[in-house]
């Protein structure tokens, strides 16, 4: 699984907005958030895991999680693509719309005085 997949489910995205809030927590901090089973919870943070979206660190018997930000890194690169892309893109369509404009005001002048005549 990839890293966009990973974070296409709103319960590993709810988990990932709560590491990010809170810094570390345990698996049962985690899970205690959640109206779905711990066992549910324990499952996203496993795919979490291992798309490197989370890191986990074990103490004792406890698992500590924590945001891992360079695994968004590759999200962050596709959404500028994306972003550089439309902004080209919504530039050359106000580019057409301004010449448009331009030209219907030339017309709509012409028409005037064609008209006074």
């Amino acid at each position: 699984m990839d890293t966009f997949t990973a974070i296409a489910d709103p319960t590993r995205r709810s988990i990932m907005e709560l590491l990010a809030r809170n810094g570390r927590l345990s698996a049962t901090e985690i899970s205690e958030r959640f109206t779905v089973s711990p066992q549910a919870i324990s499952q996203h943070l496993k795919i979490l895991r291992e798309t490197h979206v989370v890191e986990v660190e074990k103490r004792a018997q406890q698992r500590i999680y924590r945001m891992n930000p360079d695994a968004l890194q590759e999200v962050e690169e596709w959404a500028k693509h994306y972003r550089t892309m439309w902004s080209k893109r919504f530039e050359a369509l106000d580019n057409v719309l301004k010449r448009e404009q331009g030209r219907l005001q030339t017309n709509s002048i012409e028409g005037k005085e064609e008209n006074d005549d």
